[in-house]
């Protein structure tokens, strides 16, 4: 499985992009607004919504990240190294 990580201003600018081109298409297909501004509207978002739609895939590919079915990340700098007990690890309190 695979899980993708973004930061909160690149999720923001993958939505609204997306939300641009729906907003385009859907403003081209209807026909509430006078056909000229309608049409100039539409196009305007849509053209906006498919150009920002490339560095969009890009971010997201560069943050996806595969997920190993084991629910444990294993560092290869911490294989062998020894956690020695804390106070209160042997309080089963909890």
């Amino acid at each position: 499985m695979k899980s993708v990580v973004l930061k909160l201003p690149m999720f923001a600018f993958i939505v609204s992009t997306r939300a641009a081109l729906a907003a385009g298409v859907s403003l081209l297909l209807a026909d509430r607004l006078p056909a000229a501004r309608r049409r100039s509207i539409g196009a305007a978002l849509v053209a906006i919504g498919a150009a920002t739609t490339v560095p969009a895939v890009m971010a997201v590919s560069r943050n996806m990240r595969r997920r190993s079915s084991n629910a444990i990340h294993r560092d290869r700098a911490l294989v062998g190294a020894v956690r020695l007990p804390r106070k209160g690890d042997d309080d089963d309190s909890w």
